[in-house]
């Protein structure tokens, strides 16, 4: 059963967001039960969704987050919190779904609304999409371990009877917390406001955040991704399409990125971005709706998109951890204590585990080999080699030599490595190579990032075996990774030295 929350806020929320509104200083730190839907709601523009497989986005929510089908045998089960107001209880994921696969099959709205998104159907510009993976974005997020969406090309869930959202010009509010580093210039990673009957029904009929770096007004300034407003048949970056504002370079590859858009429906939209790890919003846009005919007024229809664009456009790739919807357009003040929020849940911070091939330990891999002691397994433009890292690299470097063990994607009892700076992306192998690259849920990707660990070949260290081809090993040669088999056609197979170079140091990770 859904639990309804209470429908009055509490009085700790209202005093903060009544401090905020009144201008009486810098926002107190937000009590516990401050969460976004309390702050917007206290502000006057109430959540009419609210989603999210990480966490509860209402301090009184204790029903279930999201839903997963395993592979194994077609059995449901909804994924709740670990209390009221909290995170995710990802191990009952875990545990529903070992030994097998699972997808995400629902995400569940925490609104009084219930506007829960399903996996979406066909569309005037694609076919019916599939679940996401559920295990593909495993994220820390208050200290907990949970799991993101990770959306690759085909993926995207929709709910086209909804419940209090904006229709035919209303004003509405809305933010997702994405991803920097799991983004392409397909059309159209989206949240929010769109068609439907999952066609491209004519301008101003969308009204949803899009990020990627898809330019579909030139000029664009710098290579993105950027916060751009999907107001069907183009990507909004101000009222002309195009970027006015030559600062806005896009984030780069940020693993957390807040997005934010606002519209009054009638003559004015604004776009927002952030750091959702450190830090406030920037305002990119604030001005009148796009010049061309149709989108003053607007013309929302009120189903909710996600992944996807309005007439289910779905070759993009993206992640989301959490986003809502408000009726009305949110204040600044209520817009910054949220982001406030957000920053306070701690994405991607340590796990609370180092050095070891436990789950969810932080590590560091080093060369044992006399020549490249020094050198650590990172990634690099994609592809996995082995570079110095010492005290005093950069914090770049340092955190591309950074990686999270997990369970192995395609069996339990070995391991997989997650990168620590982009979130979701796993080590796999191609063609022998070694690359860093985001988990697609395919059986291919799951036996490619699964590395099975064994004593050293050296005699020292440890050697990690690929799942799918158990003689080979992971090697470095030449400075690049390799899966690679004692002798054999290949140069990276050279007998000379393999079994130091195929054995490593497990210890402490770079990053903190």
């Amino acid at each position: 059963m859904r639990t309804p929350r209470a429908l009055l806020c509490l009085l700790a929320v209202c005093a903060t967001l009544t401090a905020l509104l009144l201008g009486t200083g810098a926002p107190p730190a937000a009590a516990a039960s401050s969460l976004p839907c309390d702050l917007y709601g206290a502000a006057g523009t109430p959540c009419v969704a609210a989603h999210s497989l990480a966490r509860a986005l209402y301090g009184s929510y204790n029903g279930p987050l999201y839903q997963v089908r395993r592979a194994s045998d077609g059995a449901k089960r909804n994924i709740g919190l670990l209390t009221a107001g909290g995170y995710a209880d990802a191990a009952a994921q875990d545990s529903f779904c070992s030994g097998t696969t699972c997808i995400v099959t629902e995400i569940y709205d925490q609104s009084p609304r219930h506007n829960d998104l399903t996996v979406e159907g066909a569309g005037g510009a694609g076919a019916a999409d599939v679940g996401a993976p559920a295990d593909a974005l495993p994220v820390t997020a208050g200290g907990h371990q949970v799991y993101g969406l990770e959306i690759s090309a085909g993926m995207g869930y929709r709910d086209n009877s909804t419940s209090g959202v904006a229709v035919n010009g209303q004003a509405e509010g809305m933010y997702m917390v994405t991803s920097g580093t799991h983004v392409n210039n397909r059309c159209c990673f989206d949240y929010g406001n769109a068609e439907t009957n999952n066609l491209d029904t004519g301008n101003g009929h969308m009204d949803a955040i899009n990020f990627g770096t898809e330019c579909w007004f030139s000029p664009c300034s710098g290579q993105g991704p950027w916060v751009q407003a999907d107001l069907e048949n183009g990507l909004f970056q101000s009222d002309a399409g195009y970027s006015r504002n030559t600062s806005d370079t896009g984030t780069g590859p940020l693993p957390f990125v807040t997005a934010l858009l606002k519209n009054n429906g009638q003559n004015h939209f604004a776009l927002k971005r952030g750091n959702a790890q450190s830090g406030g919003l920037t305002t990119t846009y604030s001005g009148g709706e796009p010049t061309a005919g149709g989108y003053s007024p607007m013309h929302q229809e009120g189903a909710i998109v996600l992944g996807t664009g309005g007439d289910n456009s779905n070759g993009s790739i993206g992640s989301f951890f959490e986003g809502v919807m408000t009726s009305g357009i949110p204040t600044d003040a209520a817009d910054d204590a949220v982001q406030a929020d957000i920053v306070s849940v701690g994405y991607g911070g340590p796990t609370g585990s180092t050095g070891t091939l436990g789950p969810a330990s932080e590590i560091s891999l080093r060369a044992t080999t006399s020549c490249c002691t020094s050198d650590y397994v990172r990634h690099q433009n994609d592809a996995a080699l082995i570079s110095p890292v010492s005290s005093g690299s950069s914090s770049v470097d340092k955190g591309d030599a950074t990686w999270i063990v997990r369970r192995g994607l395609a069996d339990g009892s070995c391991v997989s490595f997650e990168s620590r700076n982009y979130p979701g992306d796993f080590l796999r192998h191609f063609n022998y190579r070694v690359y860093r690259q985001p988990m697609d849920g395919t059986a291919q990707f799951r036996a490619d990032a699964t590395f099975c660990p064994q004593t050293g070949k050296s005699g020292a260290g440890t050697s990690f075996a690929s799942y799918n081809y158990p003689t080979r090993y992971l090697r470095h040669y030449d400075h690049n990774l390799y899966i690679a088999s004692n002798g054999g056609s290949n140069a990276f197979d050279s007998a000379t030295s393999w079994a130091n170079d195929v054995s490593w140091a497990v210890g402490a990770p770079w990053a903190p």
